[in-house]
């Protein structure tokens, strides 16, 4: 890999695996059809990371449709896993190698520098689990990638203006309504405004849903990843959206 392009695969709801700089980096990795109430309508997470050594993964917050544990122990390799400050005990049956991190810290790997990012979200592990901050993350090596997790706006992401090839941004949630601490794609439309990135790709849709709900609404969550590159070329035009299918892979833009 040590002259592969950077490039990325988004593989449904906020799971993506990064390339980029000999290393290969998931985020939040969801890999299975079912979690709970909610059943996969788009594609197969799993499938392509079969054979895949994962060398570190990257995890915003506690939520289970985030940090998943099952999928943990499906990833090969022996991946260093990177989770807020407060959760890291909840690793211990899945993996030796895991790094707390809180906002504004970071963590060299290779020749990769990962950065804490804050982000405005409820990051606990519900119901009775330990509370703790939510992340994003901002990568940067050959190109610069933010991965903001679970996230409405907030102030410092006009900070990350300039530091940002690529950003992964949330545009909506599993079911027909969004609750707070989201960006819905407005509000993410805002965001790449401040970032001002040169790409940006939707995460976070159209990936699990009730399964009874879909019966009522064939196509589900589909609009919003268009909504958003129709703000995003109305309030940010210097930024080129790319929208992924679950599968679908991209060349990230060079820093």
């Amino acid at each position: 890999m040590a002259d592969a392009v950077p490039r990325l695969r988004f593989l449904g709801h906020s799971t993506v695996l990064l390339e980029l700089d000999e290393l290969r980096i998931v985020t939040d990795p969801v890999l299975v059809d079912r979690l709970g109430p909610l059943h996969r309508h788009a594609g197969d997470a799993a499938g392509p990371l079969k054979g895949v050594a994962i060398d570190l993964v990257l995890i915003s917050h506690g939520h289970h449709d985030h940090l998943h544990l099952p999928s943990l122990r499906r990833l090969e390799g022996r991946p260093r896993i990177v989770v807020p400050a407060g959760l890291g005990h909840l690793l211990a049956p899945v993996c030796d190698d895991v790094v707390e991190i809180a906002p504004g810290q970071r963590l060299v790997v290779g020749r990769l520098v990962v950065e804490a990012i804050r982000a405005r979200h409820h990051g606990g592990r519900g119901p009775l689990g330990p509370t703790s901050e939510a992340l994003g993350y901002r990568v940067a090596g050959r190109s610069r990638v933010y991965f903001a997790g679970d996230t409405d706006l907030f102030p410092e992401m006009s900070d990350l203006a300039g530091q940002v090839d690529a950003a992964l941004l949330p545009v909506w949630g599993w079911g027909p309504r969004l609750g707070s601490g989201h960006l819905d794609p407005d509000r993410a439309a805002e965001a790449v405004a401040r970032i001002r990135p040169r790409v940006a790709v939707p995460i976070h849709w159209g990936t699990f849903y009730p399964f009874a709900l879909a019966r009522l609404w064939p196509h589900p969550l589909g609009d919003p990843p268009r909504a958003f590159a129709r703000e995003v070329a109305r309030v940010a035009p210097e930024t080129e959206v790319r929208i992924l299918e679950p599968g679908e892979v991209t060349e990230l833009p060079r820093a």
